[in-house]
């Protein structure tokens, strides 16, 4: 593996949104996304030298709940290790930050072709269904 640089909660909304765009259509707004990394728990981004080639969130109520949101490499550095890292990254910050003595949830939504690579990790599915709605602010 080359040598990556990891970075915490240095996510920027312009980082967030050229990942984005490498793998999904019509990325958040800058305003929303610039929210969006206000009220993230935890960021965790990887360089390859100046270019950000990974990065993942972490959203949460800090004591029953976290949820892995957005784990993103770019399609050329997938399969060299670089998610397996962010995961990692993401569940040491619940381990560090979680009550000791204690078992929280951490939870994620995973299309069906990456579920056996979160599997891994031990998260498996239950009978639960993720209900979303694309809610129009006005």
């Amino acid at each position: 593996m080359s040598n990556y640089t990891v970075k915490h909660n240095e996510l920027s909304a312009e980082e967030f949104i050229a990942l984005w765009e490498t793998v999904w259509e019509q990325p958040p707004t800058l305003e929303q996304t610039r929210l969006a990394m206000q009220h993230t728990l935890f960021r965790v981004s990887v360089f390859d030298g100046d270019m950000i080639v990974a990065m993942a969130r972490m959203i949460g109520d800090m004591g029953l709940n976290y949820y892995i949101k957005d784990v993103i490499v770019r399609p050329e550095y997938q399969g060299k290790g670089i998610g397996r890292m962010l995961i990692n990254e993401l569940l040491r910050f619940v381990n560090d930050n979680g009550i000791s003595g204690t078992d929280v949830f951490v939870e994620l939504c995973a299309m069906p072709d990456k579920i056996p690579f979160y599997e891994k990790f031990g998260f498996d599915s239950n009978e639960a269904q993720r209900l979303k709605i694309s809610f129009p602010v006005k």
